[in-house]
């Protein structure tokens, strides 16, 4: 059996079966025209799905040549596919190329001049300027605008051939081309060969050019008028009668159905605006510019975004436009997410007193959609509407009121939050509600809602009765609660101790002593410290600080400054004014081609090898480079003196008595810095064990001692180490008298 298998071994285990390549490879060189037709077709499909068919390359470039023209379009895309990975073997087929250039057929003439274009090889550069030249004066339009995008990608791989052969001085002629489509795709070139030029000088749109453009502009297809709009977008013009001039000949664009070419005409009569001085012309203007913008919303939904955020931007820089026309910017029940908070965006910014009624009937329909994001973001658009108008408040909070009245737990919370910047904007104005909103307090499970509520409840403690008893509800959880809540918390407690203080002084006294010892968040804790220091140095001081009047609040309808607005306008209908960020904030200052990924790897490694040379340099006993984060940490601002310098130690006694003791002040707060009126909270020697901290103190010497101060404040800039100066040896602080029954009260401390 053995001998059996080893002698027929070759017939069972050989491969009989010849692979697809081979069978590709016999019907290419067949002698039939259909089995060679049938077989470029299968080569074109195993390259679509990812196959590699590369070693078919000399078998499908002997069939070029052939007047079939849908056989030549498959070869050369063929072509176009493979010619990178085979350089060498291209050169076959640059004598067809060359032949097909001079073609009877001018879609033979083009298909081959844009073929050699997209073959980015440098070994075709040598052939391609000859042929190139022919097909840019040639008699057919069509060949002539297909060789003015093969000189932009020539110009792509070689600028300095190019401009010797002279072709960009031939692609300004192509400018003044009787063919419309020539003109538009001259322009299309001649704009992107401008961004990769070093010296900008290959296209600049003078008044000549401007108004070959204008005339070609109506005859395009939408791609050319879209090219020619955004080439005119960079023209400046002369004076005010030529920019109108410009906008009547660009506005019959507007009725365009292509949405691309509305918003490149609505760009260039905005740019254009800033220079007519006629305020009827422009009003005249923004009344054609509505029903366009209003059109662009029956599109799809990702053509209705872009346009949105196009919208409004275009609403910040003229908020005249669309103000009648506010109804169409309603969310409808299937609009995407990302469509509705565009729209809302819009519908705040078209919002006034003759409208409010209406925007506020439609944001109450929209908190009791099931979209929860969406429910909170009209709840908050209600509160910036009363914020914006004074004369709508009132019925923006019996809206607000209805939607707490409906207990349902987001909306009830989001309208706290809401009406907490409502009371921020008219103090004293809507004080009667908060009764309503404090039944609702056990309700309440987001941070930023429990520390709106407690922000009332300290803001108006005076006019609470149970003011302190609320604040007990939350203190309760106040270990366990958000750093947002925590702050809230301690600085409606001081507001109630320093507004009532006999019924809050031992709700006070835990807090601060709660915050200093057991939490953890240095925000929390240093303001527990301030507030303690504040109290324990001139309660009058305290309540001109943690109790002065808030500066109102307000709602910018423009979020975008002045210069940027003008750059994102500059670039309405790209994604800049998608993203509203200026380009150079998401693309780099060249195209990321492949090429240009391929040198910026070579520049980064020529980077690497300079770096390592410098290393071995310094090694070698060559200064080492100054550290960079050294020098960050000796910047002292406002002075010429290093920015730390180590104090000389002092054994025996202070350099001088004249100052104020600093370091006294920061473990015992019982000092009185006014000099007149008495301690509140007594000495913060016992505080959290600071007390035992004195007698560890490094003894320092003051070279130059402080003047004396007499502040109210006491030491603040000496909490948490800023702007501390040396320590001076401790003295031992004097315990102040409490002057009064208050006072006495408030001895716990």
């Amino acid at each position: 059996m053995a001998d059996f298998l080893r002698q027929n071994a070759g017939r069972f285990f050989a491969n009989n079966k010849k692979g697809e390549n081979a069978e590709l490879l016999a019907d290419l060189n067949s002698e039939y025209r259909d089995r060679r037709k049938d077989a470029v077709k299968r080569v074109i499909a195993n390259m679509t799905v990812g196959k590699d068919v590369s070693s078919l390359f000399p078998q499908v470039v002997k069939n070029m040549q052939t007047e079939d023209l849908e056989m030549k379009k498959l070869v050369y895309l063929y072509l176009m596919n493979y010619a990178k990975s085979n350089p060498d073997l291209v050169i076959l087929a640059v004598n067809t190329f060359v032949k097909d250039t001079d073609h009877v057929n001018p879609l033979i003439r083009a298909l081959a001049i844009r073929t050699m274009g997209c073959i980015r090889v440098d070994k075709i550069l040598d052939h391609i300027c000859e042929p190139l030249r022919k097909c840019l004066q040639d008699d057919n339009p069509y060949v002539r605008k297909t060789a003015a995008i093969g000189v932009a990608k020539l110009w792509d791989l070689d600028q300095e051939r190019a401009l010797e052969n002279g072709f960009v001085t031939v692609l300004q002629d192509l400018v003044s081309d009787s063919n419309p489509m020539v003109v538009a795709n001259a322009v299309t070139a001649l704009a992107e060969m401008q961004e990769s030029s070093v010296s900008k000088d290959v296209f600049v749109v003078n008044v000549a050019i401007m108004n070959k453009m204008l005339a070609a502009l109506n005859e395009c297809t939408e791609w050319g008028q879209i090219a020619i709009l955004t080439s005119l977008a960079d023209y400046r013009p002369l004076d005010s009668k030529e920019a109108e001039n410009v906008c009547e000949r660009v506005i019959p664009r507007l009725q365009h159905a292509n949405g691309s070419v509305v918003l490149s005409a609505i760009r260039v009569l905005m740019i254009f605006m800033r220079y007519i001085k006629s305020e009827d012309f422009i009003k005249g203007m923004i009344k054609k510019m509505s029903p366009p913008l209003v059109s662009l919303l029956a599109s799809a939904p990702e053509v209705q975004y872009v346009s949105l955020r196009n919208i409004n931007l275009i609403l910040q820089k003229r908020p005249d436009i669309l103000q009648n026309d506010v109804r169409v910017f309603f969310c409808k029940y299937n609009d995407p997410p990302y469509v509705k908070r565009e729209k809302l965006e819009i519908i705040i910014k078209l919002c006034n007193d003759k409208n409010i009624e209406q925007i506020l009937s439609e944001l109450k329909e929209y908190a009791s959609e099931v979209d929860v994001e969406f429910v909170r973001k009209a709840v908050r658009a209600i509160g910036r509407c009363a914020i914006m108008i004074d004369e709508a408040s009132e019925r923006c909070v019996n809206v607000l009121l209805d939607l707490i009245n409906t207990k349902v737990n987001y909306v009830v919370q989001e309208a706290i939050i809401v009406i907490k910047d409502i009371f921020r904007k008219y103090p004293k104005r809507y004080e009667a509600i908060i009764p309503t909103l404090c039944q609702n307090l056990d309700s309440l499970d987001e941070p930023e809602a429990k520390g709106s509520l407690i922000w009332i409840i300290g803001e108006y403690a005076e006019r609470i009765e149970n003011a302190d008893e609320l604040i007990e509800n939350f203190l309760e959880t106040f270990l366990e609660e958000n750093s947002q809540v925590q702050l809230q918390l301690l600085t409606a407690t001081v507001k109630l101790f320093l507004k009532k203080p006999a019924q809050s002084q031992e709700i006070v006294h835990r807090v601060l002593q709660t915050a200093t010892n057991e939490i953890d968040n240095p925000d929390t804790r240093d303001r527990a410290y301030v507030y303690w220091r504040l109290l324990s140095t001139d309660p009058q001081a305290a309540k001109a600080v943690v109790l002065s009047d808030k500066p109102p609040i307000s709602v910018e309808t423009r979020t975008i400054s002045p210069a940027l607005m003008d750059e994102l306008i500059n670039n309405i209908s790209t994604l800049a004014s998608v993203y509203h960020k200026p380009p150079k904030a998401f693309m780099g200052n060249r195209a990321f081609s492949a090429d240009a990924v391929k040198t910026a790897a070579a520049a980064d490694a020529r980077d690497e090898e300079q770096i390592i040379g410098d290393a071995v340099l310094d090694a070698s006993g060559a200064p080492a480079p100054k550290n960079v984060m050294t020098d960050l940490l000796d910047l002292d601002f406002g002075s010429s003196e290093p920015a730390y310098t180590s104090p000389p130690v002092s054994s025996s006694k202070p350099a001088s008595n004249n100052g104020p003791n600093y370091s006294a002040d920061l473990f015992d707060m019982s000092s009185d810095m006014s000099g007149s009126s008495s301690s509140v909270f007594g000495g913060m020697g016992g505080m959290g064990g600071m007390g035992g901290m004195q007698q560890q103190q490094t003894q320092h010497q003051q070279q130059a001692p402080p003047p004396a101060r007499n502040d109210p404040f006491g030491d603040l800039g000496g909490l948490g180490g800023f702007g501390q100066p040396p320590q001076q040896q401790q003295q031992q602080p004097t315990k102040p008298t409490q002057s009064s029954a208050e006072n006495d009260l408030l001895g716990l401390f």
